[in-house]
C-alpha cells in the first residue's frame, strides 16, 4: 500500500505487533483516524511531564537515544508499510516535541510555556518553513522521518524563548 494517510486493519496489527512499529506509531497514538501528528505530540506530553525533572545532561542524552531509536523504528516500520513517511509514524513528533520544550527545563514551570511549546512545534511541523520543508522533501528513510521534526523542534524552542522574553517584560 502506498497511501500515506490510511492503514488497513492488517497494517495496524503489524505495527502494534512489532517493537519498531509500536515505537514508531507512538505507542498507538499515531493510529488515530485524523491529525496523527497532533495526537502524537499530545501523547509526547505525558512522558515529558516526568522527563522534565531529569537533569538537563540526562535529558539531552535521552533525546539523542530517542532520535537514534526513532531512525531505526521509523525506517523499519516504513519499509513494512511500503511508505517512507506514513502519517501513523509519530515517534518523530515525540522527539520534536521534547526538543521544543527544552526551554521549559531551565525556567520555572508555567502552563503557558507547555501550551506554547506544543502549539509552536505543531505550527513549525505543519507549515514546514525553510529548511524544514526542504529537508522533508529530500531526506528519506528513518533519518528523514526524524530530522525534519528535530529542526521543527529547534525552531519551536527558539520561538518559545523569544516569546518568554517578551511575556516577561
Amino acid at each position: 500500500m502506498s497511501d500515506r494517510k490510511r492503514l488497513s486493519a492488517e497494517q495496524r496489527r503489524a505495527l502494534l505487533a512489532s517493537p519498531d512499529g509500536w515505537l514508531a506509531c507512538g505507542f498507538g497514538s499515531g493510529l488515530m483516524p485524523v491529525a496523527q501528528g497532533t495526537f502524537g505530540s499530545l501523547a509526547a506530553l505525558l512522558p515529558w511531564w516526568w522527563l522534565r525533572h531529569w537533569p538537563w545532561p540526562a535529558y539531552l542524552l535521552l533525546l539523542a537515544m530517542a532520535f537514534a531509536l526513532g531512525v531505526w523504528a521509523c525506517d523499519t516500520a516504513g519499509k513494512r508499510l511500503g511508505v517512507d513517511d506514513h502519517r501513523s509514524l509519530v515517534w518523530d513528533e515525540f522527539v520534536g516535541q521534547w526538543i521544543a520544550l527544552l526551554p521549559a527545563l531551565f525556567l520555572p514551570f508555567s502552563w503557558w510555556m507547555l501550551a506554547g511549546g506544543f502549539v509552536l512545534f505543531r505550527v513549525f511541523d505543519v507549515a514546514k518553513p525553510w529548511p524544514i520543508g526542504w529537508v522533508d522533501r529530500r531526506v528519506k528513510g528513518g533519518f528523514g522521518v526524524m530530522v525534519d521534526d528535530v529542526i521543527a523542534g529547534v525552531f519551536a524552542a527558539i520561538a518559545l524563548i523569544v516569546l518568554g522574553y517578551f511575556l516577561a517584560r
